[in-house]
This record gives structure tokens, sequence and C-alpha cells, in this order.
């Protein structure tokens, strides 16, 4: 019995470690990156490797999402996409078309890293880091 309850104490303890990530949608954006929302035509503001988003509405937090780093793995999407492991990234922008056309809009690098193919929706879990 004494197992049993250690079991389903590690079971809750591992579901709450990874219940804490959001799930939306992503697509991709080409170049050109500037200006920004962030940092204008500040060529620093994006991190090594260009793995950075663009954010709708909901994550933009007025302009409080500037700076803000996120950890995506890709879920799912048409012709499975996914590629395995998960990228860390950068907010640099708020997503300007109306209406957005996804939750998390990813740099070509970024979408790349995630997603074997190169345009379209994915679906991602998301979490702040």
């Amino acid at each position: 019995m004494e197992r049993v309850v250690i079991l389903m104490g590690v079971f809750v303890f591992l579901g709450v470690k990874y219940a804490l990530g959001d799930v939306g949608t992503a697509t991709s954006y080409d170049p050109p990156y500037t200006p920004t929302r962030c940092n204008g035509n500040q060529a620093d503001q994006f991190p090594s490797g260009n793995l950075f988003i663009s954010v709708s509405e909901g994550l933009w937090d007025n302009g409080a999402a500037c700076g803000r780093r996120y950890r995506l793995k890709c879920l799912s999407g048409s012709r499975k996409p996914c590629r395995d492991g998960t990228i860390d990234v950068r907010v640099v922008d708020y997503c300007s078309k109306r209406p957005c056309p996804s939750t998390i809009v990813l740099s070509n690098d970024a979408f790349s890293a995630i997603s074997k193919s190169q345009r379209g929706k994915i679906n991602v879990e998301y979490v702040q880091i």
C-alpha cells in the first residue's frame, strides 16, 4: 500500500511539472524582421541562432512580453511536421496582422528548428522560462 501511495505521488509530481505549459498554434514569418515593436531597428535584440518570436494579443501583455523567453515544443500538424525536442525563443515583436494567424509567429529559423515543413500552422506547447 505504501508503494502505491509513493507511486501516485511521483505521478502527480511529474504531471504537475509537465502540465504547466500552454497549448497554442504557431506559424512562421519572413524577413525583414526589423523594425520590431520591442526594440525598433536594434540588431542586438535578436538572440543567437535567430530563435525569436512575435506574439499575438493574448501573450503581448501591452508590451510587457518584450524580452520574455519561452520554451516551445511542436505537438502536431498536418503531415506529421514535428521534430523532436524543444527550442528556447525570445519575444521581439507583436504580431501586427489582424487577425494574427497564430498564437505565436516564429522566425523562419525557429520554425525550422521544431518543424520539418517550411510553412503552415503547427500546434505547440509553450512555457515561459
